[in-house]
């Protein structure tokens, strides 16, 4: 049996919903606009989990990012779509998901001319665990203080992914 093929969420300049499209299809280097997510998972004792990306992935193999994106499927909440990716990526349960930054919207380009275009809010959370890392998504993790990650995002930007160095900026 296979799996269902993910969607995502295309979006209007206004961020209203106009269709959706397969995942796998939609990042190009023409990508359009579409709906995603961010979040940033913190233990109990303060530290924010960083993640490196697996080098199999499309865009950004092998930078530093945030805990976890992904991308809500159609007529998904956002707070479901987190979970969701929250289990798959990381084998996380999270709890007190809270919208950080509502209008956060980015567009970059990956090296390989692949490029990134999403309305992305961004949701803090809460985990008890520490990740177990699915391979296919993450290659490595890490529990920081918040303000070391500051730090070294400010130092070395190139290390990171484009949209945690922007959010970085937006939530200090």
């Amino acid at each position: 049996m296979h799996a269902p093929i993910e969607q995502v969420v295309l979006v209007a300049e206004d961020g209203k919903a106009i269709g959706a499209a397969d995942k796998a299809l939609v990042h190009t280097e023409e990508t359009p606009l579409h709906l995603a997510f961010s979040c940033h998972v913190y233990g109990l004792d303060g530290r924010v989990l960083v993640t490196r990306r697996a080098l199999g992935k499309r865009t950004w193999p092998g930078v530093w990012t945030n805990s976890f994106c992904g991308h809500p499927a159609p007529g998904e909440r956002q707070e479901d779509a987190i979970a969701r990716r929250a289990a798959h990526e990381l084998a996380l349960e999270l709890s007190n998901i809270e919208l950080v930054l509502p209008d956060f919207r980015y567009r970059a380009v990956d090296a390989s001319g692949i490029v990134e275009n999403e309305i992305c809010p961004v949701y803090r959370a809460v985990t008890t665990s520490d990740p177990v890392a699915n391979p296919d998504e993450v290659a490595e993790w890490a529990w920081l203080e918040p303000s070391a990650l500051l730090t070294a995002a400010a130092a070395a930007p190139f290390a990171f992914s484009p949209w945690l160095v922007w959010q970085l900026e937006q939530l200090r």
